[in-house]
């Protein structure tokens, strides 16, 4: 009796040992793999950091084409703060209808993939490609974050969902931010409310 139980005093940690083990080399490796992302909206760029925060890649973009951090749908802002990725889809058939540009949808506005973020109180932010890349390093989109094609693909192939963003202002940004009324506004509902304000007499 007594070494039947011997045998299972023994078998019992080390099977504990070996699950602690196993669980204590993944989670390495996991963390090994792991990075996160920072847009800069002052320099427009995309910088991707490993875990112990060296620069991995860095990737010219553009970003929304109005000062400041997003309000509302179609206010042509690019949100800020800390986010993550909530999926990777196939962009490659997506077409986009730019209006201000007279050219109607085109094919491969988003290009080949559409990395989601997961940002309160919004569904289409996200990072993607482009089919202008003279845009890049401007303020050109309606929110987004635009990458070179290729960059976009060398981005994908080395993040995962749940990836975390952060997404920093310029100084353009944070002096919108905290003063919308600046004539420095370049969004056009801002102006046009500022406009009324200094014209009594315009009623349009």
């Amino acid at each position: 009796m007594a070494r039947p139980l011997q045998l299972i005093l023994f078998i019992i940690p080390t099977l504990l040992l070996f699950g602690v083990t196993y669980w204590y080399f993944n989670e390495l490796k996991s963390i090994k793999n792991s990075s996160f992302i920072i847009i800069n909206k002052a320099d427009m760029t995309l910088s991707q950091y490993n875990y112990q925060g060296h620069l991995q890649r860095q990737f010219k973009v553009a970003t929304g084409k109005n000062f400041g951090n997003k309000i509302e749908k179609g206010d042509c802002k690019t949100p800020e703060g800390i986010f993550t990725i909530e999926e990777i889809v196939d962009a490659s058939t997506w077409s986009h209808d730019f209006k201000d540009d007279n050219q109607g949808p085109i094919k491969g506005a988003y290009g080949p993939f559409f990395i989601r973020l997961k940002v309160p109180g919004q569904k289409g932010i996200g990072i993607h490609g482009t089919h202008d890349n003279t845009s890049l390093g401007k303020r050109a989109s309606e929110g987004c974050i635009r990458l070179n094609n290729n960059d976009l693909i060398d981005l994908v192939k080395n993040i995962k969902t749940n990836t975390v963003v952060v997404i920093t202002p310029g100084n353009e940004d944070v002096m919108i931010n905290f003063n919308p009324d600046l004539p420095s506004n370049t969004d056009k509902e801002t102006q046009k409310v500022n406009s009324q304000k200094s014209n009594p007499n315009n009623k349009k």
